[in-house]
Order: structure tokens, then C-alpha cells, then sequence
């Protein structure tokens, strides 16, 4: 992992520097496979706080934090673990992903198609959506370049909300419900 430091209004020691490498050095164990992890630590002093910023980037996630207090060293400390559990998160999403998980389960239960209200799937997740006021030409370039199966948008030429899904075959569909 390649570690950049940017400082703004004080000089570091040496020791200073060295603390703050080898505590974020630990985040390397997450990202062990993958040479392109790049961070940068931005420690800044304003007369009686001191700040530490820190930008983690890897193949396609971004992850920072920032945290102040009186002290810098304490400051890289709290930075440190803010980021640790933002990456543990991320970690654990993608290892949930990958055994076809997609998070924790919630109490409420939809029925299922042909059973009966006993055997009921369940929703593991709820998404709130603000749809974006576009046009469906820019709905389905915009559902092409994300891996999305679905986009919610708000058609600006009908005035609804609309929903634009990718089918199997690569064609598109689109939802426009009338109420």
C-alpha cells in the first residue's frame, strides 16, 4: 500500500511520522492481494485542534474519515479506527455478497408466489430511492453504465415516476405505473 503524507500548518518530527506509518500500515492486512491501495493522510493544526484526514482508495471503493481533537496523536488514533471499521464493513459486505447474502434480515415477511402466508420470503433489505427527474433515453444510458439491473427514475416528459430494468436477453423494460 502507498502511503502519502500532506501537512498543513506545522512541521512533523520524525517520530510523529513514523507513529502515524505504522498505525495505518495495519489497514494493509485487508488489502494484502491488491498493490493498487493508495492512502492519503492529510494532518492539519489550527490553533488548539489538531486534524487528521485520511483517503483510502482501492480498485473501485473510496474511504475516508476525519477526526479532530487536542492532540494529534490521539487524532491519528481515532482516524485509524474510524477507517478500520469502515473497511471491516465493506470487507464483510463483499464476503456476504460473494456467499449470496445481501444483509441482515428484517422482521417483515412478503408471501411468497404459490404458498401459502405461513411461508412467507424475506425481505433482507429496504432501499429508499430519491428518483431523478430524466428522460428515458438518459435513464437507460444512465442504467448502462452502472451494474444495476434496475433504475427508479422520476420521467420528466410524463411526470411520474417510472422504473427501467434490464432483461436477460440485454433489452431493456420499463414500468410506468398509472394510478
Amino acid at each position: 500500500m502507498h502511503i502519502d503524507f500532506h501537512f498543513k500548518n506545522f512541521e512533523p518530527s520524525d517520530h510523529l511520522k513514523g507513529y502515524a506509518q505504522n498505525r495505518f500500515e495495519k489497514l494493509e492486512k485487508y488489502f494484502k492481494k491488491n498493490n493498487s491501495a493508495y492512502m492519503q493522510i492529510n494532518l492539519e493544526v489550527e490553533k488548539f485542534r489538531q486534524i487528521a484526514e485520511v483517503i483510502l482508495s482501492v480498485d473501485d471503493i473510496h474511504i475516508s474519515a476525519r477526526e479532530e481533537s487536542e492532540d494529534m496523536y490521539s487524532t491519528i488514533d481515532l482516524a485509524l479506527d474510524k477507517m478500520e471499521a469502515q473497511v471491516r464493513k465493506y470487507k464483510d459486505k463483499r464476503k456476504d455478497k460473494r456467499r449470496g447474502r445481501s444483509g441482515k434480515p428484517s422482521a417483515m415477511t412478503a408471501p411468497a408466489a404459490g404458498s401459502s402466508e405461513e411461508e412467507g420470503s424475506l425481505i433482507v433489505e429496504t432501499e429508499n430511492v430519491v428518483p431523478k427527474p430524466m428522460g428515458v433515453d438518459e435513464a437507460v444510458d444512465q442504467l448502462h453504465t452502472h451494474d444495476n439491473d434496475f433504475l427508479v427514475f422520476f420521467n420528466a416528459e410524463l411526470n411520474r415516476v417510472n422504473v427501467l430494468y434490464r432483461k436477460k436477453s440485454g433489452d431493456y423494460g420499463l414500468i410506468d405505473p398509472r394510478m
